[in-house]
């Protein structure tokens, strides 16, 4: 009863959050302040750091959560802590991320750009390691952790390496 009561929450949180951040869109949008352009790109920006410091830790997590022995009190605690920074931070930062992304890529014009090509690119493979992430938040959760250290030490530098692409893909458009 209470895993139930607790999806309940997780959902109906979800949900409100959704509610609030498409009714304050909506309102940036009927509003349509002179500025929008740059507030869209401040929140943007905002997203794309929380979801890379989320991406950047989680990684981190499960090294050490490799030496705890599962079940013991520290196993529990890592996974207490990789549930909420994936749910809190990174879901919430990576789709606000995609939301703000994709207007500004519409409104200002980049969609025929090839550095706006290529950094699609980088940001779906992004994606993709959220996703790889995602399951492995699940397999600890359960205790069927399968990697070693040494490979989520490995794994930790795949989106430093993305989001120094996507940096370099923004700031000098190279093509």
């Amino acid at each position: 009863m209470a895993a139930q009561s607790s999806t309940a929450n997780v959902v109906v949180r979800a949900l409100a959050g959704l509610v609030l951040v498409v009714g304050l869109a909506g309102l940036l949008l009927w509003w349509n302040p002179s500025g929008l352009f740059l507030w869209v790109k401040a929140v943007h920006v905002i997203a794309v750091i929380a979801w890379m410091a989320g991406m950047l830790y989680l990684p981190r997590l499960f090294v050490y959560h490799c030496e705890a022995e599962p079940g013991s009190q520290q196993s529990e605690t890592f996974k207490v802590m990789e549930r909420r920074l994936l749910r809190a931070i990174i879901n919430p930062a990576m789709t606000v991320t995609w939301v703000a992304g994709l207007w500004l890529m519409w409104e200002g014009g980049f969609l025929a750009s090839g550095w706006m090509h290529a950094k699609l690119l980088l940001v779906v493979a992004m994606s993709g390691m959220h996703g790889f992430l995602s399951r492995w938040v699940r397999a600890f959760a359960v205790d069927r952790n399968r990697h070693s250290q040494r490979f989520y030490r490995i794994i930790n530098e795949i989106p430093t390496v993305l989001m120094i692409g996507i940096v370099l893909l923004v700031i000098v458009k190279p093509f």
